[in-house]
């Protein structure tokens, strides 16, 4: 197997992405990331497939010497089911918004979830539509002003962390554009994991909706305002790792070591291969101001998928027919002649 870098998954395609925009960050993650997935699982660069919808992000497969699909609105999670169903060698990902997969597109990507299809979503959440210039999206904050809400939303807006985990998903992470090694370690991790993964992308619209998580990806308060989990690690954060997360009144809270009677011991280690969905749960709905917002992979357990699901089936049942030719279905039960 020859050794794959980064420039292998790059073609030479103008990036017609804006300037500043987060999408940027994000492409040159998967780029970085695709050749630690090669060497770790002995991966050839013919097995690796793109998938996207309509939107800013879905113009993804572009910018990846890869095989690619750019299909329509809200229909990516379907191409991405039909391709790993058809041919289960392959390893898809598949580049979607806030608004192709949560909106047009949210019953291809609960349900695939559900079933558990070995594909790896990055979902772009730049909480509003940009390719369509400025509406508001599933993720847009509750009294968001744009270009469809000129008085603000009134629509509670989606945690797509939730709803992954309330679809009974096996693997969910976060992460912010600007954090390039989070987003490969958790990239990489999301490759590795047998199942739909679903990693959400905190990205920055600079055109219609700059700033939109400036209050965690700004370097000044990050530390605070964010807390990185991985498996087996205390749940601590802040700038001085003196703050972490406890079991308090059945929910999560926020304190600091040394105050209040806490210390290290008190708190919580992260453990994403639980089964516990509710401790998942919890650390996918944190927001501030008195909770961090969880970054990193929040939940990744082991569960049977569609695929390996399906070729059993379909191995079992064709031992057992007697059917194994079109003449023999056409010839199989009653049959009439026609004259």
């Amino acid at each position: 197997m020859p050794v794959l870098t980064a420039k292998d998954f790059k073609n030479d395609q103008e990036v017609r992405w804006c300037p500043g925009c987060g999408d940027h960050a994000v492409l040159a993650a998967i780029q970085r990331t695709m050749p630690k997935v090669s060497e770790a699982l002995n991966y050839e660069k013919e097995r690796y497939v793109v998938v996207s919808g309509i939107g800013c992000s879905s113009r993804l497969p572009y910018y990846m010497d890869t095989y690619g699909f750019h299909s329509i609105h809200g229909r990516a999670t379907a191409i991405s089911t039909g391709i790993k169903v058809a041919n289960p060698r392959l390893t898809v990902w598949q580049a979607c918004g806030d608004g192709d997969a949560l909106a047009i597109g949210g019953n291809h990507f609960i349900h695939a979830i559900r079933r558990n299809i070995d594909i790896n979503v990055i979902l772009f959440n730049n909480q509003i539509y940009g390719l369509t210039k400025g509406q508001y999206s599933p993720t847009s904050k509750l009294g968001a002003i744009t270009k469809t809400s000129p008085y603000g939303t009134i629509e509670q807006p989606f945690n797509p962390g939730s709803l992954v985990l309330g679809s009974k998903g096996t693997f969910f992470a976060r992460s912010l554009d600007v954090d390039l090694a989070l987003n490969e370690e958790i990239m990489t991790a999301a490759a590795l994991h047998d199942g739909t993964s679903v990693v959400e992308m905190l990205t920055n619209c600079v055109i219609f909706n700059d700033g939109a998580h400036k209050n965690l990806s700004d370097p000044a308060v990050r530390a605070d305002r964010t807390i990185v989990l991985r498996h087996g690690q205390k749940m601590l954060f802040g700038k001085e790792k003196n703050k972490g997360l406890v079991l308090f009144n059945m929910g999560l809270k926020a304190v600091t070591i040394g105050e209040d009677g806490f210390t290290i011991d008190d708190i919580l280690t992260h453990d994403a291969h639980t089964d516990n969905m509710g401790i998942h749960m919890m650390l996918a709905e944190m927001k501030g101001p008195g909770l961090p917002v969880a970054l990193g992979v929040i939940r990744d357990v082991k569960d049977r998928t569609y695929d390996q699901r399906m070729t059993e089936q379909v191995n079992e049942v064709s031992e057992k027919s007697k059917i194994h030719t079109v003449y023999d279905l056409l010839h199989s039960g009653s049959t009439w002649e026609v004259k």
